[in-house]
């Protein structure tokens, strides 16, 4: 059996991690807890961590019993004119590929 995050490549839609370095930080030391230094030092959050949605887009569904990792990212509020209005946190729940299998 293949594991996902060789199925994964570059024609898979990347996340929409923005680049944070405490974003990063603080997922892959929650990964680091939960499933040990191999796997944090594997960690892309542009591919191997997603939200529930993203996972499914792609083709994947989140295992029953599976923990999220916790995370924030920044939601701009924009006016109708698409101007910037405002910036606030929100926070999500990200699922590793090895939480997932492919839907059949």
């Amino acid at each position: 059996m293949q594991h996902i995050s060789e199925l994964i490549n570059s024609d898979t839609p990347k996340t929409t991690y923005k680049g944070s370095e405490k974003t990063y930080e603080d997922v892959k030391a929650q990964i680091k807890e939960r499933y040990g230094d191999a796997e944090a030092e594997r960690y892309d959050p542009y591919l191997l961590a997603r939200t529930f949605r993203q996972w499914l887009k792609i083709g994947y569904r989140v295992r029953k019993g599976e923990k999220a990792l916790q995370s924030t990212t920044l939601v701009e509020k924009r006016n109708e004119k698409g101007e910037l209005i405002r910036t606030y946190p929100k926070k999500i729940s990200l699922f590793l590929d090895t939480q997932v299998e492919k839907v059949v």
